[in-house]
């Protein structure tokens, strides 16, 4: 349940009696011909979608996924790269009032068994890649359905996974199912600053609330094609950009992953019009040619008007700030003007925010605070930390303002900079990692005493994690047992860099140790 002190939907709140089905029959009955997905794999043969044809797909999966069990309320784990069948997958679970519970493909074995026993997984749809790793991870599951390609490449389907295909053949009908708009819809495991994952849950009222508010505030119409090179197990690639492009009728080109040397290609093919990246994608492309014209209107960034971005190729940039608790965007950059560089945005419609200092007072125009948000869970801001109800509670204050954990500065036009995390977690790439989560890992190394992880600026992936370790006694294999132990039970990019061990660790108040100095350090080498 929510918060005791956040706020409550009202009885007439803006999606009663629809629901994520409603929302694709409505979008395929309008834009039926319109091509919803075009997919570009690296091999294997392109392939394009329109919006009624992903209807049939997710109704034939819904039903093979019915005659397996799935029934309303169950948790199903979707664990897969970008493809067509992530899509059709997520929709077809929200047809039978299902939840998808999107896992990051990079995770270790370790995480797998996390995330399947804390959402008490019905069973796991994944890809041949994957395949014994889910296995392994949950050998009771009851059943593990895999799709017949890695990335689009024909892979060897393993001998006792159920085939995707098989999903297509069930000729059942399915009962009526009677879906409320505040009614689990998905939840996606981001870091916290515990040791362990939470997981965000997602009602079909704020899957419509991200639809409608990214397609407003992006201003996107049928006519724009976003290319999405981002992981779809994320918000932004899930809400960003596949939801908002659904609710403007617009075309999706989806990538596996992204790829420098394909970008420009595929932007020509499909005439993109906009496209949701991150710092590393720019860097990366720098060392492609740039084509003298292409059809980009625009990059969703995360900071606006990014010099770079403008004086290599010709694209402008937009500012946003968001996190999966909060769905949407809080804050985003109006289009029509030109905004104050590197600002994240104004404040979204249906979003309050205030930023705050130490004392919980409102700062004045270019200090820095805590940025918090008030909105209503389950509509425009998560519903729940899944099976956490203290942590849910823990993250709104008695006025009802959810903490974001971030530091930004007022601007005198109304918009807002980015300053940091106020909160242990480390940006690597466009992933957020807990340090706590890589420090019990550690600790489990043996012969461990005390660590400390921070992040150590990189030019392609902002920061990457470095332990700083203090060991109980001598022992040259320490560091190379810690990043076996690392590389065993953590996801790869939260792997330490560097491990470096030490005899003593800087203190601040109360022998906390001082995590700013270590940081100074990376920085001075």
């Amino acid at each position: 349940m929510p918060a005791p002190t956040a706020l409550r939907p009202t009885a007439s709140h803006p999606f009663v009696n629809r629901s994520v089905p409603w929302f694709l029959k409505t979008r395929a009955g309008t834009f039926k011909d319109n091509v919803f997905i075009a997919w570009e794999p690296f091999s294997g043969e392109p392939a394009t979608y329109t919006y009624g044809e992903l209807a049939e797909n997710v109704q034939r999966v819904a039903k093979g996924l019915y005659q397996l069990g799935v029934r309303q309320g169950d948790f199903v784990v979707v664990h897969l790269n970008n493809c067509p069948e992530f899509l059709f997958t997520w929709f077809a679970l929200s047809e039978l009032g299902a939840i998808a519970v999107t896992t990051n493909t990079r995770s270790s074995l370790a995480e797998m068994q996390y995330f399947i026993d804390h959402c008490g997984a019905k069973g796991v749809i994944t890809q041949p890649a994957f395949y014994d790793l889910v296995t392994e991870a949950a050998p009771d599951l009851s059943w593990v359905v895999s799709i017949e390609t890695d990335a689009g490449e024909p892979a060897e389907l393993p001998g006792a996974a159920i085939p995707y295909a098989t999903l297509y053949e069930s000729d059942i009908s399915l009962p009526g199912i009677d879906i409320d708009a505040l009614d689990r819809n998905s939840v996606q495991y981001t870091s916290g600053t515990t040791s362990r994952p939470k997981g965000v849950v997602w009602t079909h009222a704020n899957a419509l609330w991200g639809a409608k508010t990214m397609a407003h505030s992006l201003e996107l119409q049928a006519s724009d094609v976003t290319l999405v090179i981002l992981p779809l197990f994320h918000t932004n690639a899930l809400c960003y950009s596949m939801l908002s492009t659904l609710f403007s009728g617009g075309t999706l080109v989806l990538q596996p992953k992204f790829s420098a040397s394909r970008y420009w290609e595929v932007v020509a093919k499909h005439q993109v019009t906009w496209s949701s990246i991150i710092p590393f994608v720019m860097h990366a492309l720098k060392s492609q040619p740039v084509p003298e014209s292409q059809s980009i209107k625009f990059w969703g960034l995360g900071a606006a008007e990014a010099p770079t971005a403008m004086r290599t190729f010709g694209i402008r940039t937009t500012g946003w700030f968001g996190m999966t608790e909060t769905v949407a965007a809080p804050l985003i950059t109006e289009m029509q003007y030109t905004n104050i560089i590197g600002s994240i945005g104004v404040p979204t419609p249906g979003y309050e925010i205030k930023v705050v200092n130490d004392e919980d007072e409102e700062v004045a125009i270019g200090e820095s605070g805590l940025i918090k948000v008030r909105a209503t869970p389950g509509i425009s801001l998560f519903y729940e930390y899944l099976n956490n109800p203290e942590a849910t509670a823990e993250s709104f204050d008695e006025e009802g303002w959810f903490d974001t954990g971030d530091i930004v500065t007022p601007l005198v036009d109304g918009s807002f900079l980015y300053e940091q995390r106020v909160k242990d977690m480390l940006k690597v790439g466009a992933e957020n990692v807990a340090a706590a989560e890589i420090e019990r890992v550690v600790l489990k190394a043996g012969n461990v005493r005390e660590v400390a992880v921070v992040g150590k600026p990189d030019k392609m992936l902002d920061e990457v994690p470095v332990a700083f370790v203090i060991a109980n006694r001598e022992d040259p294999e320490l560091i190379d047992r810690i990043l076996d132990k690392c590389r065993d039970q953590l996801a790869d990019f939260k792997v330490p860099r560097e491990v470096i061990i030490v005899d003593s660790l800087p203190r601040v108040t109360l022998e906390k140790i001082d995590k700013k100095t270590l940081r100074a350090q990376l920085k001075s080498k």
